[in-house]
């Protein structure tokens, strides 16, 4: 996906403010990262590293976007929980993530530990009851709309780290 022009979209943030890819492009790069919500105990600690990172990442004159297939609700469950204040999308119906190729359906087995163990609901915390969650991948989108660079990694627990980011950017 490096080289390739990403999809323009629109949507809102956590408080219903207006979101629009291309809009933000015109201010400088952005900085797209896709976590799996506000159960996952791997995600949470990520989107405070994020968080502590934020003026870094701005100083280089970008943004950070990040999304979730979960619904508002969890959505402000991920604020309490890290109390981040990075803008939060979430992505109905997995349109984003399916875009940035990222949407996958977990092993009935992890589906399984994800809603008992870990209590995501998967079925009623997102907009239809797939259980689609995306792969904890970050994206750099130069001004041009043309990725500069990825991490993507099935194994959920190796995250792009702030130090990574900022090198990229």
């Amino acid at each position: 996906m490096v080289g390739y022009k990403v999809k323009n979209f629109e949507t809102t943030d956590q408080d219903y403010r207006k979101i629009q890819l291309y809009e933000l492009l015109k201010k400088g790069k952005v900085v797209i990262v896709f976590y799996r919500g506000q159960w996952c105990p791997v995600c949470m600690p990520h989107l405070k590293k994020l968080q502590n990172g934020l003026k870094e990442i701005e100083t280089k004159g970008a943004s950070i976007l990040l999304i979730t297939p979960e619904k508002q609700e969890n959505i402000q469950k991920t604020f309490l929980k890290t109390n981040i204040t990075i803008p939060v999308i979430y992505d109905e119906n997995y349109k984003i993530m399916e875009d940035f190729d990222v949407a996958f359906l977990p092993s009935k087995g992890l589906r399984i530990m994800y809603n008992t163990i870990l209590r995501a609901d998967l079925k009623n915390a997102q907009s239809d009851n797939s259980q689609t969650l995306p792969v904890p991948a970050t994206y750099i989108i130069g001004q041009d709309g043309i990725i500069k660079w990825r991490h993507f990694d099935r194994n959920y627990v190796k995250r792009s780290s702030i130090k990574d980011i900022l090198n990229q950017l």
